[in-house]
């Protein structure tokens, strides 16, 4: 798949928007990309479910969705790929199994990371950071747009590599 072609999905599904914009870090942004108009878009996740698929090494035992923001990324391209998911949490809920990670996730597999944004790179870290205490080996995160900010030099800081399907540059070429 081309990028122009994950370019012009995400922009068709109207997920690209233009404004003054609180990010979830607390930063401002004058562009926006709306993960739940991307992700709730059918041919937006089958592109990105064949972009990730062709992207993640075939060592691949796991994938692994941050939540809730990644679940249907990490759904799709796991039924693409034909490989078991776990969804790691935040935080453990409070309540049920309180579990963190859900899902089977076995010691020392190989699991590779999906998320939908990276700005600061500070939810990811998390996610992994859950995924190695309970055992995993991770060392590599996909994001469908990285924005650009810090996030593929926090995730270095922490042998972690930050691979994205889009960088914000290429995203908003055409605005420049």
């Amino acid at each position: 798949m081309a990028d122009s072609e994950l370019i012009a999905a995400l922009k068709d599904a109207k997920a690209v928007q233009y404004g003054e914009f609180e990010l979830s870090h607390g930063g401002t942004s004058d562009y926006y990309v709306d993960k739940y108009l991307f992700e709730t878009d059918p041919t937006c996740l089958k592109l990105i479910a064949e972009a990730f698929a062709d992207a993640i090494d075939d060592n691949t035992e796991t994938l692994a969705g941050v939540a809730l923001g990644a679940v249907p990324l990490v759904a799709v391209t796991a039924v693409e790929m034909q490989l078991p998911y776990v969804i790691a949490r935040k935080k453990a809920k409070e309540y049920g199994t309180a579990k963190r990670i859900e899902g089977r996730l076995n010691e020392g597999e190989e699991v590779v990371v999906l998320e939908d944004i990276a700005t600061t790179g500070k939810s990811a870290l998390d996610a992994v950071e859950a995924l190695r205490d309970a055992g995993a080996d991770v060392d590599v995160i996909y994001v469908v747009v990285d924005r650009e900010e810090g996030a593929k030099e926090l995730l270095a800081e922490h042998d972690i590599e930050l691979r994205s399907l889009l960088t914000a540059s290429e995203l908003l070429a055409d605005q420049l």
